[in-house]
C-alpha cells in the first residue's frame, strides 16, 4: 500500500510528466468531486460519440430488403454437391434482385463485393453438404459503393 506522501509524490512527478497544470480544490465544482458524478460523465461521452458512428453506417446503407431465397433447385444435384449449389444459388439470387452491377464502369477501379455473413453460411451448411434448407430467409443491404452484404433475417 502506498501512504498519502508517496501518493502525493507520485502525482506530483506525473503532472511534471504531462506538463498538467495545478488545480486547487476550490475552484473544482462540487459535482465532480464526488465519485458517483465522476463516473457517469465518461460514459455520457462515449456514449455521444457511437451515436454518429452508427448515424453513419445508417447513410451508407442505400437499399435494405428482406427475401426468401428458394434453394429447392440443389436437390437436383449429386448428394455431395448440394450445399456449394445453394450458395452459388443464393448468390445468383441476390446479384440478380438487388441489380448488382457485372462490369466495371471508367469511374470505378473496381467491382462491387458481395459479403455473405458467417451467419447465412452456417445456416446452409448447418445440417452438412447433403442437406441445405429447401429455403432461407434473409435481409440485404446494399451501400453507397454498391456493395452487398446478406444476412440472416431472423437475426433481428
Amino acid at each position: 500500500m502506498v501512504n498519502a506522501q508517496e501518493e502525493q509524490q507520485i502525482i506530483q512527478e506525473t503532472e511534471e510528466i504531462l506538463d498538467i497544470p495545478e488545480i486547487e480544490e476550490e475552484t473544482i465544482p462540487e459535482q465532480l468531486t464526488s465519485t458517483s458524478a465522476a463516473t457517469e460523465e465518461p460514459k455520457e461521452v462515449e456514449a455521444k460519440t457511437e451515436k454518429p458512428k452508427k448515424k453513419q453506417k445508417d447513410d451508407d446503407i442505400v437499399l435494405e430488403r428482406i427475401y426468401t431465397v428458394p434453394l429447392q433447385r440443389a436437390l437436383v444435384r449429386p448428394p455431395k454437391k448440394r450445399a456449394p449449389r445453394a450458395m452459388q444459388l443464393l448468390k445468383i439470387f441476390i446479384a440478380r434482385h438487388m441489380k448488382m452491377p457485372t462490369t466495371v464502369s471508367d469511374e470505378e477501379d473496381e467491382l462491387p463485393q458481395m459479403i455473405i455473413t458467417s451467419e447465412v453460411n452456417e445456416k446452409i451448411w448447418g445440417k452438412g453438404i447433403e442437406k441445405p434448407p429447401r429455403k432461407i430467409r434473409v435481409r440485404v443491404t446494399k451501400d453507397r459503393a454498391d456493395n452487398i452484404t446478406v444476412y440472416l433475417a431472423e437475426a433481428e
